[in-house]
């Protein structure tokens, strides 16, 4: 073979080394994308096309936890602790014990919310409950009843994006405090889960003190169309796409179902997110 080819098939094979590797690297980006539900963002502009695992239905956000649907392994917050020993956490709220755990991300976003509620006069709130386990989901089911709690493995508490707000000024029902997340809570990603017109759907009675962060742009069309999560992941799969303006920011919110490892186009989706509902497929939020 003459020099000259010999270092032409070289170069090529290098070339081809070099693609393969950028392919990976917009695979791999995908991929952390489905195992954190974080929101990625597609700084090349590349078409993706995301591989989803049947794993990823029990993550997110956006999962549905009630009696039907249970938390499923990996459905946990990863990044669960316990609040008292991070001061750092604890802006602009107190705790009603020392014991309390949460999402550091969830508390993070709830120290944003309750830091423009102080702005409005509004500076009383207290956090009585976060993250539990089985063992203590089980003592509260047994002493609430079902009225008023879930079984171990089917509350919301069980997940770390839960959490009861409370105020030192009195009951949620009349406390600024409760008025105030009942027309802002949305703005900031949460929603309040247990409505009391919606007992016949949540299946739980009215609970003004506990609140569920699902993220923008969710918690405000969920608001707007007075939906609980139950009704809004109905709705997503009946419509299979929404599109969604919040804030002056553009989504398109879309349903897909999984039964096993599923690949999704992306387009060239600049930025993303995607969340189990815990039943039987994802959603993929995808910001314009």
């Amino acid at each position: 073979m003459k020099k000259w080819a010999f270092w032409l098939v070289i170069l090529a094979l290098l070339g081809y080394e070099a693609y393969q590797q950028k392919s990976e690297v917009v695979t791999g980006n995908a991929a952390e994308a489905v195992q954190s539900g974080a929101r990625q963002v597609n700084s090349q502009g590349k078409d993706l096309s995301i591989k989803v695992s049947k794993d990823q239905i029990y993550q997110g956000n956006l999962v549905l936890v009630n009696n039907d649907y249970p938390v499923r392994q990996g459905g946990m917050r990863t990044d669960v602790v316990e609040l008292a020993k991070h001061k750092e956490l604890i802006q602009g709220f107190g705790l009603s014990d020392n014991s309390i755990r949460l999402s550091q991300d969830v508390v993070r976003v709830f120290t944003t919310m309750v830091s423009a509620a102080q702005k409005d006069g509004v500076r009383h709130f207290m956090i009585n409950s976060g993250y539990r386990d089985n063992k203590e989901q089980d003592q509260l089911y047994k002493q609430m009843g079902a009225d008023y709690a879930l079984p171990a493995g089917y509350s919301e508490h069980n997940l770390g994006l839960a959490l009861d707000i409370g105020s030192s000024q009195g009951d949620m029902n009349q406390a600024a405090e409760g008025r105030w997340l009942i027309n802002h809570a949305s703005e900031y990603g949460f929603i309040l889960r247990y409505p009391k017109d919606k007992t016949a759907i949540t299946g739980i009675q009215y609970e003004p003190w506990h609140f569920r962060y699902v993220g923008l742009p969710h918690s405000v069309i969920m608001q707007q169309h007075n939906f609980t999560l139950e009704e809004y992941m109905a709705y997503l799969k009946d419509h299979n796409k929404i599109s969604s303006t919040v804030k002056g920011k553009k989504y398109e919110i879309a349903y897909y179902p999984v039964s096993k490892s599923t690949s999704i186009p992306m387009g060239s989706a600049r930025s993303y997110e995607i969340s189990g509902n815990n039943m039987d497929g994802v959603i993929v939020t995808v910001a314009l």
